[in-house]
């Protein structure tokens, strides 16, 4: 299996509804470094898994809506908790919708997963993986 894997940011602010997760009920911030890696068992027709420029972008684009957001108050995201495995989720369909679309190329059509990760610190990390 072939990948490549490529690295934003989002800064957000949110709370979480539950005791269990203790003084995070609160509203706060998170920023997350959020890498997304997509994957194929054969290389394409230019020997790329994807073409990295078209996936930073990509990322880049999928990740503006929630930059600098209080997810409390998105209406997507009403009364859920917006957990760090919950928005590798998000992040990772809406990229899958972009390659549906054409935005990362038409050799992007062949990748078989993707996988995004989103780090809430040096030593804590969630990730969502799909098949495509």
């Amino acid at each position: 299996m072939f990948s490549i894997t490529v690295r934003d940011h989002v800064m957000v602010a949110h709370s979480f509804h539950g005791e269990v997760f203790g003084p995070a009920q609160r509203l706060h911030g998170a920023t997350f470094v959020v890498d997304a890696t997509f994957s194929r068992a054969e290389l394409d027709d230019d020997n790329i898994v994807v073409d990295i420029g078209l996936a930073t972008e990509q990322l880049k684009e999928v990740l503006a809506p929630l930059n600098y957001r209080n997810l409390d108050d998105e209406p997507d995201f009403k009364g859920i908790n917006t957990s760090t495995e919950f928005l590798a989720k998000v992040i990772a369909d809406r990229l899958v919708g972009r390659i549906g679309e054409g935005k990362l190329g038409e050799g992007a059509r062949g990748l078989s997963e993707i996988t995004v990760t989103l780090h809430e610190s040096h030593v804590a990390w969630a990730s969502y993986r799909r098949q495509l």
